[in-house]
């Protein structure tokens, strides 16, 4: 490096055209997001907490979880445990599940 020339420091950014690849790579709708994105319809029981309009699986989980929390029904010494009501033991088939088994209970529940 020539004297008195200052060193270029990086800046941390992405030049222009690696930043629009970049942000397109991000809102791709390809693979599992696709299909979490997709409309499912609730059956019967399940509807009668999440509404029987067709909704994408994420929105059905955040309505079971806005319920969840309205009922207080998590395990106030372990809030990963679900204690179910009459209607969550329709669709849980058992008297508590844990968070980590909330989405394979439901799947049985949506088409």
């Amino acid at each position: 490096m020539p004297k008195g020339a200052a060193a270029k420091k990086s800046t941390g950014k992405a030049p222009k055209g690696e930043k629009v690849a970049e942000a397109d790579a991000k809102t791709s709708t390809k693979g599992p997001a696709k299909a979490l994105g997709k409309p499912v319809t609730p059956s019967k029981d399940l509807a009668e907490i999440v509404g029987d309009e067709p909704l994408p699986r994420t929105a059905v989980v955040s309505k079971m979880w806005d319920y969840i929390r309205k009922h207080e029904l998590q395990n106030p010494e372990d809030k990963r445990e679900i204690l179910a009501d009459d209607k969550l033991k329709v669709i849980f088939g058992k008297d508590k599940a844990t968070m980590f088994e909330l989405n394979k209970l439901l799947s049985s529940h949506l088409a």
